[in-house]
């Protein structure tokens, strides 16, 4: 497939989404947003895909928005983009497959927002975060205020929000916004790495798993362990669950198909 905002590719079961703006700092635009889209919905429906890498250049993952773009936005306009904003990522934190944010350089805005919408993410330490758009009169629109939230807790957001400021990865660390820091020379490496440990994994469970955990922010306790009791009793109607019992039992490495 060929794109003009980003470069796609997969190997081994591992498709790779690299933003390519770098005359922008891979700001993100409509195009960027609608390409995101399209290739998000391609893996979706690609079942030799395991797991989906998204990552920038070495100067920036992405530095949030395209200001230029919308500066003189009308509310109906401003309220147009943030709804395809929000519907990209959406999208791709409802993506029946692991993601991976592979983070070097700037991570502010969208581009922090979009790593947020990922389900692991690894930075380099040379990657800087914020969600600056407090000092634009405005605040985060793509998810920033309720992804972000439910990952660091309120009294932190408040704070990484109503500041507006740029911290550096081992903050973000810290605070439990990233999952891994590496040095920048080994970020590429430490990620395919990941990717393919995450590609030897169930598929199906994989998929549950996530849906259960995505489950837990809208409901009560008890709404969620009865999901998550026909869930696992259903994961036991797949040729996954007793090819991995199976393998356990003989002492040897599972082989999944994803059924």
């Amino acid at each position: 497939m060929d794109f003009e905002t980003i470069l796609y590719l997969k190997d081994s079961g591992i498709a790779t989404v690299q933003l390519n703006r770098p005359e922008a700092l891979n700001a993100i635009n409509e195009k960027v947003l609608e390409e995101l889209s399209v290739v998000n919905d391609y893996i979706a429906g690609d079942d030799d895909i395991r797991v989906l890498v998204i990552k920038g250049n070495s100067n920036a993952f992405a530095a949030g928005a395209d200001i230029k773009n919308f500066v003189n936005y009308s509310p109906r306009e401003a309220h147009q983009y943030i709804y395809k904003v929000q519907i990209s990522m959406n999208k791709l934190m409802a993506l029946g497959k692991p993601s991976i944010a592979s983070i070097a350089g700037y991570a502010l805005g969208g581009g922090c927002e979009m790593a947020l919408a990922c389900d692991i993410r690894i930075a380099a330490d040379n990657a800087l975060f914020g969600l600056p758009e407090i000092n634009l009169g405005i605040v985060p629109g793509g998810s920033g205020t309720q992804r972000l939230t439910r990952l660091v807790g309120e009294g932190k957001a408040k704070e990484l929000i109503f500041l507006g400021e740029i911290f550096d990865a081992k903050k973000a660390l810290d605070l439990g916004l990233i999952n891994l820091l590496v040095p920048a020379a080994r970020l590429e490496e430490e990620t395919m790495k990941l990717a393919r440990k995450l590609a030897r994994k169930p598929p199906v469970a994989i998929r549950t798993a996530k849906e259960l955990i995505h489950l837990s922010y809208d409901v009560d306790i008890y709404t969620g362990l009865m999901m998550e009791k026909e869930k696992f009793a259903y994961l036991f109607s797949t040729e996954d669950q007793r090819e991995g019992m199976l393998a356990f039992l003989e002492g040897r490495k599972a082989s999944f198909k994803g059924k």
